[in-house]
């Protein structure tokens, strides 16, 4: 055997010239865009939103106008109960929250969900809970506020 049958290929293929007629691999006078229509013409894009000529669905939504109409795409972010261990004082607020790396900087609100054990009290100010992490953390001689 040869060490011909060996060697693996350094070179790609050559690939096809569209529209540069009969021989060149690809198609004719179509160039493998098919016969007639919008997308056969040359500049003939359709838009991702195009849906036949009807009103689109983004025309059909009803505006929101205003610098407030992002406010309701502020992020909420879930911190489990065990997890409450990285925060360094007992005290628990966004900011707080944010410095233990529990929640990214742009989350505009947090949740206290019920996973995990709490062992220690903490007084939570500005922060949302579920009822049962409620009632553990204030089993725990924590408070909601």
């Amino acid at each position: 055997m040869s060490l011909l049958n060996i060697l693996t290929s350094i070179t790609s293929p050559t690939k096809k010239r569209v529209g540069r007629g009969y021989g060149s691999g690809k198609g004719g006078h179509t160039s493998g865009r098919g016969m007639k229509g919008q997308k056969s013409r040359a500049g003939g894009k359709v838009p991702v939103w195009f849906e036949g000529g009807h009103l689109p669905l983004i025309k059909r939504m009803p505006m929101l106008r205003g610098k407030g109409r992002l406010e309701s795409l502020g992020r909420t972010e879930e911190v489990n109960l065990g997890d409450l261990s990285k925060v360094k004082k007992g005290d628990v607020s966004l900011d707080s929250l944010r410095l233990a790396g529990l929640i990214s900087r742009q989350a505009r609100q947090a949740k206290i969900i019920h996973t995990g054990k709490i062992e220690k009290a903490y007084n939570l100010k500005g922060v949302t809970t579920t009822p049962a992490a409620k009632k553990a953390i204030e089993a725990a001689g924590g408070s909601v506020s």
